[in-house]
């Protein structure tokens, strides 16, 4: 019986290999292979040496460095203090302010570009006002300057929620004892806060590197003159201005590369800082006096206020009368019934039978690779693990032309159908739920499984009935993470789409490419709603207030 459980749990592992070789090695394998053999089949690195040897596309690099850097930075500067706040101290409007902040950083990633350029672009509501009242102009929200603001807007969430995580952890007779000492204030923030949560602020900063970096849908909308990396890459492949595929694969391998080396770095960063501490006595909170107060108050209702203002704007123009790009008085249904006319039906029946497809796929083989990884320690179980990753640090344009070129002509032809989409998702999104229920898994005792297995249950039976159960937390947590990410998908559907298989995230973007802002913003609005309703859901279903990353 013995070698039977055994070998099941061998033919997972090797079932698994099987896939991320063809799946994702393969593909990416063809990127490489493009990139380095010419159209007339030989050996070269002329691509490469055409991307460094000219600062028009070199500069990309740079460009793409110097924004996602400063939207890093600003995240931090700004979503420490908030989560500090939100951890430290009760404030009232709590739980608002924990939903408002998650809306925000899981909307498309074009929907607040868009929605900034109706607000503060050359014609921008925001603009006209200050120039026709009170003389003011503003700086454009074009270039570095726009896509630092609208990224840091969006992206803060996702440092708040890892440090909402990490501030919990922290024991409060820590403080009390720093306090004893005469560590109080900024002081103690910095020395004994900060310290302590450094291997998250490590993590939360990767997560938004990444996200910016590999962000396609803000730069393309507002970059203008600004170029960065995913947008090269797109143009290179499916550019109005003509096309380069081999060049396009070889920017591909570089984004790869450059990715690699930033998580290794803060890979290594992160080991500097091992230790582990448990929260017998967590943090009490706090009711937040005086001038103090105020100053919390202040900070994190407009800071939320200013970052859900994209959305609002968005749902409020759905319902404008317009005429292309031009919102006219008064107020009608006629962008939605528009859109009935433009493929809603389609793209929300797409949106939800590819996101639930993509998400069960994502759930059943997270559970497997989780239990492989923590149950099953192997060098092949840890490869699995490792390969897992690999798409969580990759943009998701160079995912979108590896799948093309692996999966655009026999023997297996998948481009232009659902399944090549449904791959897609789940490669992109499945290290959200892994990462949660191998994290919830290596929590739970091992001793329960072994009660259960020595009172007669069955290996198999332990694993389905037992286990899972008690990783539902972790699951349920990464996938809303996967859900989310999956529905409003933009960088590597732009490749992969077409009109059979569009979601309701390409269609907002191809209304906003043609300059129809109506539809545009019924799209939108309705990608919104569903966005919040999935949040709520989870809510409801976890009875949880914390989203676990």
């Amino acid at each position: 019986m013995k070698s039977k459980k055994f070998e099941l749990w061998t033919g997972v592992t090797i079932l698994f290999m099987a896939m991320f070789l063809l799946f994702l090695v393969y593909p990416m394998f063809g990127i490489l292979q493009q990139a380095v053999i010419s159209k007339e089949g030989q050996f070269t690195f002329k691509e490469f040496v055409k991307f460094f040897s000219q600062s028009y596309y070199s500069k990309t690099i740079l460009n793409s460095f110097k924004v996602s850097i400063a939207i890093t930075a600003v995240t931090l500067l700004i979503g420490i203090p908030f989560s500090y706040f939100y951890s430290f101290y009760r404030l009232r409007g709590a739980k608002f302010l924990f939903v408002a902040s998650i809306l925000c950083c899981m909307s498309a990633p074009f929907i607040g570009a868009y929605a900034w350029i109706l607000l503060l672009g050359r014609s921008g509501l925001i603009t006209q006002f200050l120039k026709n009242v009170f003389g003011i102009k503003i700086g454009s929200i074009y270039g570095f300057q726009g896509i630092l603001l609208v990224q840091a807007l969006k992206l803060f969430p996702l440092v708040f929620v890892y440090m909402n995580g990490a501030f919990k952890n922290i024991d409060n007779t820590l403080m009390e004892a720093s306090a004893n000492m005469g560590c109080t204030g900024l002081k103690r923030f910095f020395q004994i806060v900060m310290n302590l949560s450094m291997p998250t602020i490590l993590a939360a900063a990767l997560l938004v590197f990444m996200r910016a970096f590999a962000d396609f849908g803000t730069p393309l909308l507002i970059g203008e003159g600004y170029r960065t990396f995913p947008v090269e890459i797109y143009n290179q492949y499916l550019g109005e201005n003509g096309t380069d595929h081999n060049f396009a694969a070889a920017i591909s391998v570089i984004a790869i590369l450059v990715t690699a080396l930033v998580f290794f770095i803060q890979q290594y960063a992160t080991s500097k800082y091992k230790f582990s501490i448990n929260a017998l006595h967590p943090i009490e909170k706090k009711r937040p006096k005086g001038i103090r107060g105020i100053f919390m108050y202040l900070y994190c209702y407009l800071l939320i206020g200013v970052s859900l203002l994209p959305q609002i704007y968005i749902i409020y123009l759905s319902f404008r009368n317009c005429d292309q790009a031009v919102f006219k008085p008064g107020y009608s249904l006629a962008n939605y019934q528009l859109a009935m006319k433009k493929l809603l039906v389609r793209s929300v029946k797409n949106t939800m039978v590819l996101g639930v497809g993509a998400l069960a796929l994502i759930i059943i083989l997270a559970i497997l690779i989780a239990y492989l990884v923590v149950r099953r320690s192997s060098f092949w179980n840890h490869t699995i693990d490792t390969l897992s990753m690999l798409p969580y640090i990759m943009p998701g344009s160079v995912i979108g032309i590896a799948l093309v070129i692996a999966f655009g002509k026999k023997p297996i032809a998948l481009t232009g159908t659902i399944w090549i989409m449904l791959i897609s998702f789940v490669i992109r999104r499945m290290p959200y739920t892994i990462r949660s229920a191998t994290a919830t898994l290596m929590q739970i005792p091992i001793s329960i499984e072994e009660a259960a297995i020595s009172l007669g249950a069955s290996k198999l039976k332990t694993f389905i009935k037992i286990t899972v159960p008690m990783m539902s937390n972790g699951i349920i947590s990464g996938a809303i993470l996967s859900w989310v990410s999956i529905v409003t998908e933009l960088s590597s559907s732009i490749i992969l789409y077409n009109n059979k298989n569009i979601t309701l995230t390409m269609s907002a973007y191809v209304a906003i490419s043609r300059g129809n802002y109506g539809l545009a913003a019924a799209f939108s609005a309705i990608l919104t709603v569903v966005t919040a309703i999935s949040l709520m859901v989870y809510l409801a279903v976890s009875k949880s207030e914390d989203i676990k990353l």
